[in-house]
């Protein structure tokens, strides 16, 4: 049977930290405000993800009913977007490309690689546009810059010359380098998101109260200035990058947006780190209009992070709490919904809706975590906070890991798709021939 259908123990408190060694598909998390230690009651341990060669023998866990398969190899994969046609477009970031992979729907491997478009500024974010059956461009989000290439289904080149259409992002590119972008699905709205330029902006001085808020009335609650001037946070313009404005701030790093086919935008966030093993926690959330996030003044709702005490009074009461709390230093990354309804790799129907999360894995903590793919569970559209393991098994022990999950999308044929740039593979994750 099916995991999902099986009733299953939800972690919680003290028992939803852990580490990889209780990660297995099924296990489900549910953390809370109330789970919080306090700053500081662990030290910030320090584990650096050596990649190391896979294990003999070493497998992929999923679910039962699930089969786990490589799809294509490629150079550090990052983000995946699957294009209608059924194409699927990989962000070779490091490379500065943009590659096509190309499969029958139930293939289990990519029968064609090509490279797509090159010269790229550290490519991250894609999206078709506009939304539905038939785009007409592919947007790509550089380290700090938005562009276009005309695009018709099933094109594995450009049918002429990138457009720039938004010429920058921020005062600067340093610190966290990935932008996603993403369209309202009636294709009005662009979101682009901006991680920010440092972990807890220490390099940004501290303006008199008075200033601040000047600064908030002017720029949108919670905005920052100076080194970290337009970072941390998600923007909204038109698809030609006019009226633009802050959606959300205080969203240290929102690697990855996903919309809703009711239009709600969600943030895969990391936030920062040195104040504990467990402290804070990642979060997944959805993102709402002139919401403040805390960063960096205040972590998940009013608790005030102690390296920023007293500098934003005004904020408190103010700070909107994330939806799902992911396990601290996680490094939530890639994220999708699983909208197939249909395809020879379909998963079954409670699956429909609900959130696949990469989490790329820690780094900032003795115990390693993260290093896997989570399904978040949602009930009518809105989140239960509570995640479950999908897709484990990439740690290798004490001596590194073979693989980090980054990008996740659904194929045409209802495949999950997993790009993982540790062992330079994109997985594919397809339900069990009834």
């Amino acid at each position: 049977m099916i995991a999902s259908l099986i009733a299953a123990v939800v972690l919680t408190g003290p028992a939803a930290f852990g580490d990889w060694n209780h990660d297995a598909p099924g296990v489900t998390r549910r953390i809370t405000l109330k789970d919080l230690p306090a700053p500081g009651a662990s030290p910030s341990g320090f584990a650096p993800p050596e990649i190391v060669k896979r294990p003999a023998g070493a497998r992929l866990a999923v679910p039962p009913g699930f089969t786990v398969s490589a799809f294509a190899q490629l150079e550090r994969p990052r983000q995946l977007r699957a294009a209608p046609n059924g194409d699927v477009f990989v962000a070779e970031t490091e490379a500065g490309r943009i590659a096509v992979l190309r499969a029958l729907d139930g293939a289990p491997k990519a029968a064609a690689n090509q490279t797509f478009a090159t010269g790229l500024d550290r490519p991250f974010g894609l999206a078709f546009y506009p939304p539905g059956p038939n785009p007409q461009w592919l947007y790509v989000a550089n380290v700090n810059a938005v562009l276009r290439f005309p695009y018709r289904n099933g094109d594995v080149k450009p049918r002429g010359a990138a457009q720039v259409i938004v010429p920058r992002l921020a005062a600067g590119a340093r610190g966290h380098t990935t932008r996603d972008v993403a369209f309202s699905p009636d294709g009005r709205w662009m979101y682009v998101s901006v991680g920010s330029g440092s972990n807890d902006a220490e390099g940004m001085p501290r303006k008199p109260l008075a200033d601040a808020k000047a600064f908030d009335a002017a720029h949108g609650p919670g905005a920052t200035w100076d080194t970290e001037a337009d970072r941390a946070d998600v923007l909204i313009m038109t698809p030609k990058g006019q009226g633009r404005r802050v959606l959300a701030a205080g969203l240290r790093n929102c690697v990855t947006m996903a919309v809703q086919p009711s239009g709600v935008v969600w943030c895969a966030v990391n936030e920062r780190d040195g104040m504990g093993e467990d402290l804070p926690p990642d979060y997944v959330t959805r993102v709402r209009d002139h919401a403040f996030y805390g960063w960096p003044w205040f972590y998940l709702g009013d608790h005030p992070d102690p390296r920023h005490q007293g500098e934003r009074p005004d904020l408190a009461g103010k700070v909107a709490v994330p939806d799902v709390l992911i396990q601290a230093h996680s490094a939530p990354l890639g994220m999708a919904f699983y909208t197939a309804r249909s395809g020879p790799a379909a998963f079954p129907a409670p699956y429909r809706g609900d959130a696949f999360v990469a989490l790329h894995g820690s780094w900032n903590r003795a115990r390693r975590t993260g290093y896997k793919v989570v399904r978040l569970t949602l009930s009518n559209g809105a989140p239960t906070g509570e995640y479950q393991d999908f897709l484990t098994g990439f740690v290798a022990g004490a001596q590194g890991v073979w693989g980090r999950p980054v990008g996740v999308t659904v194929a045409h044929d209802g495949a999950l798709l997993v790009s993982d740039d540790g062992g330079g593979i994109v997985w594919r994750v397809a339900a069990s021939a009834k």
